[in-house]
């Protein structure tokens, strides 16, 4: 199965001129045969700490252009949306939109709270794994990539971890080592998208990548807009623990292996 990162710039609270920016990019990713395209986090209007002035309510009509490109392609698109609840509450939600007209949504579970964004969107609470042509997919957003407790809590269930991610210049490194460490422990595929350009006043590097169970890296980009593709199988996620039962030597009550029925569960 293709899975593709579209690496892109944002126009800054402009969700119209963002989506009329990316459409050509996502055009691009399901020309090269992909399955699954994932965009960035906040791809539409960048990571703004002002939910009153950015969010829709969920169903909202960023969401609806997800659906569209969706059924427009037969792909299934994955990008982070500042969406408002039934509850009134604001929250930083990953929507993986369906081609058959089908909406997932993941609630950011750790907001960037060095950033306040613990002070305008709630936290979510519930993990999100969801079969997509018969792959297991499990979907977090950025700031979730330094807790690797959530990442074990859904490892046995998942072979591609996605994280649509705004993550600044200062500390590319982190990010880079966290991708290749998350798909290392957990023996999976790691498919981590990031935007590039300035967003408010941060300067954003992509370092995109797409990582395989063993930690190889199958494609990356860097600075500059991209759409990197590759391949995975959930063949070589059964074939890597199998042959390096890793995760079976993790102890019971360790952090992350003992579910919780709060945070756990697949949708599918």
């Amino acid at each position: 199965m293709k899975i593709a990162a579209i690496q892109h710039d944002i126009v800054w609270e402009d969700h119209a001129a963002t989506q009329d920016h990316v459409v050509p990019l996502i055009a691009q990713a399901a020309a090269a045969g992909a399955r699954l395209i994932v965009l960035a986090e906040m791809f539409a209007t960048g990571f703004s700490m002002r939910p009153e002035r950015i969010a829709e309510d969920e169903g909202g009509p960023i969401e609806a252009f997800l659906l569209a490109q969706a059924r427009e392609h037969d792909a299934h698109l994955i990008a982070s949306i500042a969406q408002r609840g039934a509850d009134g509450q604001y929250r930083n939600n990953a929507v993986l939109a369906g081609p058959a007209g089908l909406v997932h949504r993941y609630a950011k579970i750790h907001p960037f709270s060095h950033a306040g964004e613990h002070e305008h969107y709630a936290a979510g609470e519930r993990h999100l794994t969801v079969d997509v042509d018969g792959l297991r997919v499990t979907v977090f957003v950025c700031y979730d990539l330094r807790f690797a407790d959530e990442f074990w809590a859904c490892a046995a269930d998942t072979d591609l971890y996605v994280v649509p991610a705004n993550w600044p210049e200062p500390r590319r490194e982190h990010w880079r080592t966290l991708l290749r460490a998350r798909a290392i422990e957990n023996q999976a595929y790691v498919l981590g998208v990031n935007r590039v350009g300035l967003g408010g006043r941060a300067n954003y590097t992509g370092d995109s990548a797409i990582i395989d169970p063993m930690g190889r890296t199958l494609a990356e980009a860097s600075l500059a807009e991209s759409v990197l593709v590759a391949d995975v199988d959930r063949g070589e996620v059964t074939a890597v623990r199998s042959r390096l039962p890793f995760l079976a030597d993790r102890r019971p009550g360790s952090a992350g292996v003992t579910a919780d029925p709060h945070r756990g569960g697949t949708a599918g």
